[in-house]
């Protein structure tokens, strides 16, 4: 669920940032955002794909009881806004700063459509981002649906884990925690006060191990069997 919004390992504001392309310094602007802060509303016109430098960014939208969905909390090094290259018109969604300093790297869609096309391998990785993040809404919305709060929170925790670049090469992962427990809750629709109690039994029945920083699946081979279990 949780890849819906990572975007696997690939950190595009290291790669992209205009101010590391020289025709771009000049015209150039970070632009800084405080807690609460908007940066695009729903139905605003898609002119802007942007670049987390810091901070997060959260992405939700209201469903028809007005009732807020959240579909994705984004960090640093991750980008938003890309669906305005598909073609998208005006925004579905809106987006919202949900850290006390959020600064963001804006790029106009013409400019991604002339880095992509001289990037082959950036195209591409914008094309799969679109794919994967349309595949885990489906799947998040699944889970919202047919789940109980514990099963999704393990898959949240496992899709966590099997991003991580030492997933394959050892028996602990170690996942660093960027998201807080009311975000984990927002992101897999709970309360916070339920996440942390799911974790403390987790870490109690020796699955994990967790602190603010960090999250310790002990042993990957029998959390991965306990998802399976739990969906």
């Amino acid at each position: 669920m949780s890849a819906l919004w990572y975007f696997e390992n690939v950190n595009l504001y290291h790669i992209l940032c205009p101010h590391k392309v020289n025709r771009y310094q000049k015209e150039h602007q970070f632009k800084a955002y405080k807690k609460g802060d908007f940066i695009y509303f729903k139905e605003a016109y898609s002119r802007h794909i942007y670049l987390i430098s810091e901070g997060k960014v959260k992405l939700a939208t209201y469903t028809e009881d007005g009732k807020e969905m959240i579909k994705a909390i984004l960090t640093k090094g991750e980008i938003f806004g890309e669906m305005a290259l598909l073609g998208e018109q005006k925004r579905k969604d809106f987006a919202q700063s949900i850290s006390a300093n959020t600064i963001l790297c804006p790029m106009s869609v013409e400019q991604m459509y002339e880095l992509m096309r001289e990037n082959q391998q950036f195209g591409l990785a914008i094309h799969k981002l679109i794919g994967l993040r349309i595949r885990k809404l489906e799947r998040r919305l699944e889970l919202l649906f047919f789940k109980d709060v514990k099963t999704r929170l393990i898959e949240f925790i496992k899709e966590l884990m099997e991003e991580q670049p030492d997933f394959q090469k050892t028996e602990k992962v170690i996942i660093p925690m960027v998201y807080t427990h009311k975000d984990i809750a927002d992101l897999i629709g709970s309360r916070r006060a339920t996440v942390t109690s799911l974790l403390n039994e987790l870490k109690e029945v020796g699955y994990i191990d967790y602190s603010r920083k960090k999250i310790t699946i002990l042993n990957k081979d029998v959390f991965k069997e306990l998802a399976g279990v739990s969906g």
